[in-house]
Order: structure tokens, then C-alpha cells, then sequence
């Protein structure tokens, strides 16, 4: 899916409608009013979110509605990413494959807003692995960061959905765990197998937690010490 020519094109939040156009079936209202709320997709029985970024500005929403309704909240996860640069005039000037790899652990970056949804039998995510490209541009006049850089991030833009991804249990939550991650199990033991950052692993052994699907048991080192909960580990 190459990259448009113009700047204008650009549309925030591309990657969330192209979404939004996959999951939508027939018969579906497209942002549809639901409990003072509009919810991207409508359908009988179930509503579908499409959470494309931080989840903590959908909690309050969620922990409202799913205790009335089936509520499924698609998340993307970018397998492949495409690094496109464009001009003031959206011309492309590069576009590069980016060296980082979306894992379906990386949902526990988001998950640890609501963590004890997954327990809820209303509740349910779906990851979506994706390939996508990120455009970015100069940073118009004005803007200051925190830190010096040279662009920002324009748009996500969908290039194919690879493989999806059901959450509706705890136990499914161990599922996206990496291979290698021994029993009973500790954060430095996740961050390890994942070769992620500990903050990520920190936040999956908590999100297990609450969610239910694991139970701590005592210490290693300085380390508190996680196993398997019966039928979530099944």
C-alpha cells in the first residue's frame, strides 16, 4: 500500500477506520450510540471497539458497559512496520523497513488498564497482527518536545491484517507468553525469553495476576515468584 503523494490525505487515525471497515459485517451500525457512548461497531448481541491506541481512555467505557453487553475490543499489534518520511508537501523522501517487531506480549502494555476484564465472560480482545506503515513528517512551527527531534508522527496506515488472535479467558492470557518461560516463573524470567524490556514483563505478571490466570507464590531473589492457575493454565 504505498503512500500518498499529498499531505492533505493524511487522516488521523487511518489505521482505526481501516479497521473499523474489516470487522464491520452486514446488518452492523457503524458508530452507533450505546449506553451514552458511541461504540465503533453495533451489532446484535455484541459491540466492538477498535483500540488502536492507549486502552486507560477507554476504561471508565468498558467497565460501564460490560455488565449489560458482550463487548470485544479489537487491538493491533504491528508485526512489520514501514518507516515513510514525507516532505512539507507530502512527497515521499524514504520509506524503510523498522527493526522492531510487534510480539502478542506487547498487549500487556495496554492490558494493565483493565487487567480483571479478562475474567469477565462479557469481555473479550481480539489482537490483530498487522503490517502497517507509519508516515511521518517535519514538525510544524511551534511544536516543542521534550526532547529534540525532527518529525512526528502523521498517520498509521493498514497494509494487511497477518493473523488475529482471541482472548476470551485468563487462561488464553498465558497463551501469549514466549516459549521458554519456565515453571513457576518470575518478571526477569518473561523479560528474558522476550527479550523485552522489564517494565513489559513487570506488566504481564501483574496483568496475569489480576486477571486470575496466575497466583504468586513467595520469592526468588528479589523477585516474586508467579505459577499457573488449574484450568487458566490448561
Amino acid at each position: 500500500m504505498p503512500a500518498s503523494a499529498g499531505l492533505g490525505t493524511y487522516r488521523e487515525g487511518s489505521l482505526h477506520a481501516a479497521l473499523k471497515e474489516i470487522y464491520a459485517r452486514p446488518g452492523d451500525t457503524v458508530e452507533g450510540p450505546v449506553g451514552g457512548y458511541v461504540i465503533d461497531i453495533v451489532r446484535d448481541g455484541e459491540l466492538v471497539e477498535i483500540q488502536t491506541a492507549s486502552f486507560a481512555s477507554a476504561a471508565r467505557k468498558l467497565r460501564r458497559l460490560v455488565a449489560e453487553h458482550r463487548i470485544v475490543v479489537v487491538h493491533p499489534i504491528a508485526a512489520e512496520r514501514w518507516l515513510v518520511r514525507v516532505d512539507t508537501d507530502g512527497v515521499v523522501t524514504d520509506r524503510r523497513r523498522s527493526p522492531k517487531r510487534g510480539l502478542p506480549l506487547d498487549l500487556f502494555h495496554e492490558l494493565v488498564a483493565f487487567p480483571e476484564l479478562i475474567a469477565d465472560p462479557n469481555f473479550a480482545v481480539e489482537l490483530a497482527l498487522i503490517r502497517e506503515e507509519e508516515i511521518r513528517g517535519p514538525i510544524p512551527d511551534g511544536v516543542r518536545y521534550r526532547y529534540p527531534r525532527e518529525w512526528w508522527r502523521l498517520d498509521r496506515r493498514l497494509i494487511e491484517v497477518v493473523e488475529t488472535i482471541r482472548i476470551d479467558t485468563p487462561g488464553d492470557l498465558l497463551g501469549l507468553l514466549p516459549a521458554g518461560v519456565p515453571e513457576p516463573f518470575t518478571s526477569a524470567d518473561i523479560a528474558a525469553a522476550s527479550r523485552r524490556p522489564k517494565h513489559l514483563a513487570m506488566r504481564t505478571t501483574y496483568c496475569l495476576e489480576r486477571a486470575g490466570a496466575t497466583r504468586c507464590t513467595g520469592r526468588l531473589g528479589r523477585h516474586r515468584l508467579y505459577e499457573r492457575i488449574g484450568s487458566a493454565a490448561q
